[in-house]
């Protein structure tokens, strides 16, 4: 008897056990005390009353306000003659909302219902280090408010704005709901996930800040949230291409061409080369981006800068049979940018030879047009040039929601960046 006691003794104080009974205890801690704080968000096709989106928020007020994300919403910001939203208390019980606020760049939107809620979240900064458990809270698959626990693992480098890289598995329905750690302070905004327990979370000031502007005094909603949405993207584009391919953009030496690189601190690059014995030529690749990405609606999505450089040699190829292959791997490039027809018009291409230091470029700018969203376009800048015999650039410079003067100032920035060297 006293063996076994002493064996039981063993088990319970063993750390692996007492670390997993302790992790346990916390998320049920954890989804006691905030659950009735965490909502479910629908939005609901009005002719039919079907539910064309789920997705989570939570209740930030004592009045009411709600924080989700704005792709949670965005079809009711597209079409409000179409859709209404709605939000799912604890108690099974169903309330309308209204969009109050929406911030495109982070993702975020607030909304309100005519109720006060007993409890609320604070919106308040709490400090947190990397390997500190978190709790996410939300409505996975439309399954019932769920709760997952994951890793605090800091922000993510390649964004010009923080996002929290959180180490659990979020899944759609969960989006918009809040990531909260042990203490019930809320760490960040539930927003989108890679896959593989990679997920990501919107940092707690960005919804503070909208938030603060919805309680201030003789606050009014946008009349119309659709040309808001253009606004955002306007001056958020105005901002990150401020300085691109300007004087301080570092570049890179590839067989013979000097070619800009790595565009901001925050993009990432890398490059590859293909050199196979039964090719009669060489290509070495450079791409440059970043993870940052505007979702705009189902159908589109924009704020994607890309860098791509295709430098071609040959010692084996005539003059003639190599300038054709540069001539044809200069045509056969696509603007590899999807979105639907209703969100955008068909692109359209203007072609010029272009001459930078010495340096002759067949050039062409294609752009199109976004047709909800005032002046904001597409551009892709497909360049050619020969350099010494044998060698060749094909470089790409993408470009989405920008206005029209700046996809001309950067994309000629872009190409004075250039210089052949030998």
């Amino acid at each position: 008897m006293l063996r076994l006691l002493a064996l039981l003794l063993i088990l319970v104080t063993s750390p692996a056990l007492a670390q997993q009974e302790g992790s346990g205890g916390a998320s049920t801690r954890v989804f006691r005390r905030f659950a009735d704080q965490v909502l479910k968000v629908e939005v609901v096709e009005t002719s039919s009353a079907a539910k064309a989106t789920i997705g989570s928020g939570f209740y930030v007020s004592d009045r009411g306000h709600v924080v989700t994300n704005y792709h949670v919403i965005s079809q009711l910001v597209h079409a409000p003659e179409r859709y209404r939203a709605e939000v799912v208390d604890a108690r099974g019980e169903t309330r309308a909302v209204a969009v109050l606020a929406i911030d495109v760049v982070h993702d975020l939107a607030v909304l309100r219902a005519d109720v006060r809620p007993a409890k609320h979240f604070a919106l308040e900064p709490v400090a947190v280090s990397q390997g500190d458990r978190l709790f996410a809270l939300g409505h996975p698959h439309d399954l019932g408010l769920s709760i997952v626990e994951g890793t605090y693992n800091g922000l993510l480098e390649h964004t010009l704005y923080p996002k929290i890289h959180f180490t659990g598995s979020l899944n759609p329905g969960m989006s918009g709901g809040p990531t909260l750690a042990e203490s019930g302070h809320v760490v960040g905004v539930n927003v989108s996930t890679a896959g593989n327990q990679v997920s990501f979370l919107v940092p707690v000031e960005r919804a503070a800040t909208l938030v603060a502007t919805t309680l201030e005094p003789g606050f009014a909603p946008p009349k119309r949230f659709l040309a808001e949405v253009g606004r955002q993207v306007r001056a958020y584009q105005d901002v990150y291409l401020a300085d691109m391919f300007g004087g301080s953009t570092p570049t890179v030496a590839l067989g013979g061409y000097t070619l800009p690189t790595k565009p901001a601190p925050f993009f990432k690059c890398w490059a590859d080369a293909t050199r196979r014995d039964e090719l009669p030529y060489q290509v070495v690749e450079h791409q440059c981006s970043t993870d940052d990405v505007l979702y705009i609606s189902g159908g589109q999505s924009s704020g994607v800068v890309e860098v791509e450089h295709r430098v071609l040699s040959s010692r084996e190829l005539g003059a003639l049979r190599f300038y054709s292959l540069l001539s044809g791997t200069f045509a056969s490039g696509d603007e590899g940018m999807y979105a639907d027809d209703e969100e955008v018009t068909p692109f359209r291409c203007e072609t010029r030879n272009v001459t930078h230091h010495a340096l002759a470029f067949r050039a062409a700018l294609c752009l199109r047009r976004y047709r909800k969203l005032d002046g904001l376009y597409d551009a892709v800048l497909r360049a050619a040039a020969l350099g010494g015999r044998g060698k060749g650039l094909v470089t790409t410079l993408t470009l989405s929601g920008v206005s029209f003067e700046n996809a001309q100032r950067v994309a000629g920035r872009y190409l004075e960046r250039i210089t052949w060297r030998e």
